[in-house]
Formats: structure tokens, sequence, C-alpha cells
């Protein structure tokens, strides 16, 4: 099946508040709408400040109860979830898929990965049972995981599932209390994930939802009881939430956006690098912040440059690629690609008349892969993250002025290379300022336990949102020094010299 499955009645999201979901059509609501076909399929509330409040304070109340349970009694809980949630994945996948705009196979892809991280979080226990060491001859350093409170994630639209699943199963093995703000655009999959952990035994209260918009996430970050913010979105809205929270003395992890350079030479392979290429820029409709924006030609490439477009050209809409969030975000897309002529550069390919072959959908917010060739430093289409199936072509003499070129940007998420030879891999992960690399992978996302994270606006804050930079953020290190006596030493001459006194 190429569309997924869409909801048989309107879906009312609710807010999760102390174990329960709570009935928020008091609220001012916002409408939810499919990007298959621009339609109505839910709403969610527009929480206040006082919404967000009794949330925390809830889960305030009910974080001590799941701080005091063993690392293993919690990775049980989290074992059950991932058994619950790959029971449920048809249903997650059709929720993702027909709330986001993914196809079915990019919707499971992501759900995958999220269920990798929660089963890197359950293997905590075994990961760090050799936390403790002897230093010296009765002397012993230890290091204990210690719980900050109540934490909270604010996640983007592009990836409903797969980006809470980066901050809640490290978060609470970490033994905290975990509040989710999702996007507003895509708030259906959040109540399942919700549905899911309760049913998986999570004490009431550890994990909370609170819809909402700016306002939302304005009093998440403020409030006082909140020890830490993890947010993935745009690198305005990350700017935002790393000042107001650092400012009020919060532990933030804020990841911004992206402008990849994938940088192709001579040599590579032909079909492996188009076929990468094709995948990293087309992948979710180009929306997500692992997109190959920006080919960087080096030399007379233009076999491979001919293969992308041949490639690129045969994507079926809603069998090869997804449709694009919002007709918002379409007609941005949209307006990039009459600047970039404008301004000089030659489009190749348009995609701007695609539409799905299926009627029924071609009222939703579609664009084919779209390749600008000709491109130069500069241009608004080689500057800007345009967050759509947008490839733009640039054409250098060098490598090195192509790794030049890519350290350039003022994002730091991803660089590629296309390459048969040794040394040109190694130089460009040597010289490459970006924090993912990649040596012919067109999306290099580390698998755990490597972490997720980039540099520059692509990250505000310390550490990476995954692995065990993701613990570690989630979580303080008490360390602690033991002495002992020596077995050698002299007994002490009573007992009572190590009693504690209590009068």
């Amino acid at each position: 099946m190429t569309f997924p499955n869409f909801p048989a009645q309107l879906q009312q999201c609710r807010n999760l508040s102390g174990g329960v979901w709570e009935d928020a059509s008091n609220l001012p609501q916002r409408e939810v709408l499919s990007p298959y076909n621009g339609r109505v399929i839910g709403s969610v509330p527009l929480s206040d400040s006082g919404t967000v409040d009794k949330i925390v304070r809830a889960a305030q109340a009910a974080w001590p109860q799941w701080r005091n349970l063993s690392v293993r009694n919690r990775a049980e809980v989290l074992q059950k979830f991932r058994h619950l949630a790959l029971e449920s994945m048809p249903r997650l996948i059709d929720s993702v898929a027909v709330e986001s705009g993914k196809t079915r196979v990019e919707a499971e892809a992501g759900l995958q990965k999220g269920l990798e991280i929660t089963e890197f979080a359950i293997s905590l226990p075994n990961l760090e049972q050799m936390n403790s060491l002897e230093v010296s001859q009765g002397v012993y350093c230890q290091f204990r995981r210690e719980a900050l409170g109540v934490v909270a994630g604010i996640t983007p639209f592009n990836f409903p599932a797969m980006v809470p699943l980066w901050m809640i199963p490290l978060a609470l093995i970490a033994g905290n209390a975990f509040i989710l703000k999702p996007s507003e655009k895509v708030p259906l999959t959040s109540q399942i994930l919700g549905e899911l952990l309760i049913k998986s035994g999570l004490p009431a209260g550890v994990f909370s939802i609170v819809n909402g918009a700016a306002e939302a996430v304005d009093a998440l970050v403020s409030h006082p009881e909140v020890k830490a913010v993890g947010f993935v979105g745009s690198t305005a809205v990350a700017s935002h939430v790393y000042q107001k929270g650092t400012a009020a003395g919060k532990r933030v992890l804020a990841l911004g956006g992206a402008k990849n350079h994938i940088i192709v030479t001579p040599d590579c392979d032909l079909e492996m690098s188009a076929r990468g290429i094709l995948s990293s820029f087309t992948g979710c409709a180009g929306q997500r912040c692992m997109a190959a924006s920006v080919l960087v030609a080096v030399g007379q490439v233009d076999h491979v440059l001919n293969r992308v477009c041949e490639l690129a050209a045969g994507h079926v809409l809603g069998r090869d690629m997804g449709a694009i969030i919002d007709s918002a975000s379409l007609l941005k897309i949209r307006n990039a690609v009459v600047q970039a002529e404008k301004q000089g550069a030659k489009i190749v390919l348009d995609g701007r008349p695609a539409l799905p072959e299926n009627k029924d959908f071609q009222s939703g917010f579609w664009i084919g892969p779209t390749v600008i060739d000709h491109a130069a430093a500069g241009m608004e289409c080689a500057e800007m993250e345009i967050f759509g199936p947008v490839l733009t072509v640039i054409r250098v003499n060098s490598l090195e002025e192509a790794v030049q070129l890519s350290n350039r940007s003022v994002y730091g998420n991803a660089a590629s290379v296309f390459t048969t030879r040794g040394d040109v891999a190694q130089y460009v992960a040597a010289h490459s300022n970006a924090g993912m690399i990649g040596v012919n992978v067109g999306v290099p996302v580390p698998r755990e336990p490597f972490s997720f994270g980039g540099t520059k606006l692509s990250r505000f804050g310390h550490g990476d949102i995954t692995g065990r930079s993701g613990l570690d953020f989630w979580s303080d290190l008490k360390k602690v020094t033991t002495a002992w006596p020596s077995l050698n030493s002299a007994a002490p001459k009573t007992a009572g010299q190590f009693l504690l006194h209590t009068t």
C-alpha cells in the first residue's frame, strides 16, 4: 500500500497530566491538517502558562517514586514500552505518515531509529555496571548517575515519533520525569506514545504531554521546576529557547537548522553516488536537518549530475517521496526556486508541476525533486535552509575549494563526500568542521551508541542529544571516593571506635 490509512474520525488531542488524559476543550484549539490532502484530521489544544504549571507540578510530585527505582527496574518498563511499540507499529506508521506527510517507509524508518535509542537506554544497567575502580591501594572511585528532576523536550514537525524517542528513553532511564511538547502541526502520534508508556507500567505523572505553541514553549522553558530542556527545530527558535532557558539557569541543548554539503569527486562510483545523493535530498521530501541541500561538484562530474536528475525525474509522489508539511512551507520552497533563477542559476529539474497520480491527494502540499545548477556562493539557494527536495549545485575546481566552501556555512550539521579514494575521504573527514561526516553516505546519521549533533548554528549548548552524550545531558554524575584501612593494618582496639555517636 502506497498511501497511509487515514483515521476514521477527527482526532481530538488531549494533554496528559499526572497520568490522566485531560479534556482540554476549554482551551483555544488549532486544526491539524494532513499534508497528503490538506484536509483537517484533528485538533490540538493551545495550552496556556497555567496549564503548563499544573502539568509540571504533577510531574514534580510523581518524580521521586520513579527516581527511587533501580536502573534495572526502570529498564524493565522501557523494555515493555518497546514491546508495545513494536506491536503497535502499523498504527504508529499510519499516524506519522498521515500527519507529517512522510511515506509509510520513511515513517517506519524513523520509528525504528527511535526504538534503537530505546534499546540503548535499556542497556544502561549493563553498560554502566563497571562504574567502580580501585585507583590506589584501599581507595575506590565510583560514579553514580543522578536524575535532574522534571525535564522537558520540545520536538519538531518532521519526525513526530523519532525525535521524541531521541529524548524520552534516555531521560526516563536516568530517573527523570519527562514532559513532551510536540509540534502543534503533528500532535497525533504523541498521543499514541503516551498511551503506550502508560500501558508499559510507567508511574502516573512520570511522562506528561503538554500541547501548545509559543506560549507553552516559553512557559516550560521558564518554569522553575523544569531543570533541563531538549529542543529540535529551526535555528531561530533554537536560539530563543537556549537563551531563555540558560538565562533561567537551566541546562539546555537546542538543535537548529542545517545547510548540508555533499562533495562529489570525478573518481566516485557513479551508481552509488547518484543514489546516495538522491536519497539524501529527496528523503522525507527534504524536510530533515540531515538532507543534502548543496552538491559541490569538484571538476568534471556531469555524468553523476545527469544520473541524479534521471533518477529524480522518475520519482513518483506518494510512493517515492512524501508531501510538504503545509502550504506556507510549500510556498517558501517554490519562492526559493524562483529566486534562484532570478539570481542566474539554472533549473535543470523542475519539480513544481508535479502531483501524485491519485486525485484524492492532489489537493495536498506537493512538489517534486528539483535541481538547481550553476549556482554560486552567496545566492539565496546556496545559503538559506530551504527545507524541501531542492538540490543546489555549485561547481569548484579542487577538493580544497570544496571543503572551504562547505566550512563557510553558518551551519555545521553534516557534510559528505562521494569518492573511491581513501586520501580524499580522509582529507574531508579531517578538515570539515561539521559535526557529522559521511563517506559515500548521503545521510550520515550515526548509529547508537554514537551520538547525534552538529556544530555552529546547528547546535546551541554542549554535547549531543543521543548516545552517552544524551545520557550525560539528562543526568548528573555523582563521584564517590572511598578509602578503607588495609587488611594488614592493626585491628582497632574496640569496635566502638567505628560507631557513630547518636547523643
